[in-house]
């Protein structure tokens, strides 16, 4: 695993130090069964039926990290989520891995995005988050029982208490 790559890769904990709630950590112990991201835990070797190819095989005792999956759809600040960060230790089919997720994951990690990324770094965390509500809202209509449309404003669930409005 390059150092380098790495490292860049473990930029989403600066949400840590920013106006959003922590993260959570779930742990998984028992069978290797967690993606990191879409395929489990594997390594790259030699294919020596096909020189000059490699193919994939699972991973038997090692580390494995997938980032924080992320792209911009129709512009630069088109930011969405595709996957939480994972950490994952395989040995002999079994693994331990440290997921990191929130319960609002997309609307937690596309806001990050913006504000990390879109959002002026000259201006206080507090106006850089209102920065963030007025180009980036996250107020959604969701459909509740009974058929009823609620209004959630998810700025308001994933915003640390002192940043909310």
């Amino acid at each position: 695993m390059n150092i380098k790559y790495f490292l860049r890769d473990l930029r989403w904990l600066k949400i840590i130090n920013s106006p959003f709630k922590l993260f959570n950590i779930k742990i998984y112990a028992g069978k290797t069964s967690i993606g990191v991201p879409y395929f489990l835990p594997r390594k790259w070797v030699k294919n020596k039926d096909k020189p000059g190819y490699n193919k994939a095989v699972p991973l038997k005792v090692g580390f494995s990290y997938c980032g924080l999956g992320w792209k911009t759809k129709w512009d630069d600040e088109d930011y969405r989520f595709e996957w939480n960060p994972v950490f994952s230790f395989v040995f002999f089919g079994y693994q331990i891995a440290i997921m990191i997720y929130n319960e609002h994951s997309n609307h937690y990690w596309e806001s990050w995005l913006y504000y990390e990324y879109s959002t002026d770094k000259n201006k206080s965390k507090r106006e850089r988050i209102e920065e963030c509500r007025r180009n980036y809202p996250q107020t959604w209509w969701v459909a509740s029982k009974g058929g009823t449309k609620e209004t959630i404003d998810y700025y308001d669930l994933i915003l640390k208490r002192k940043y909310l409005k």
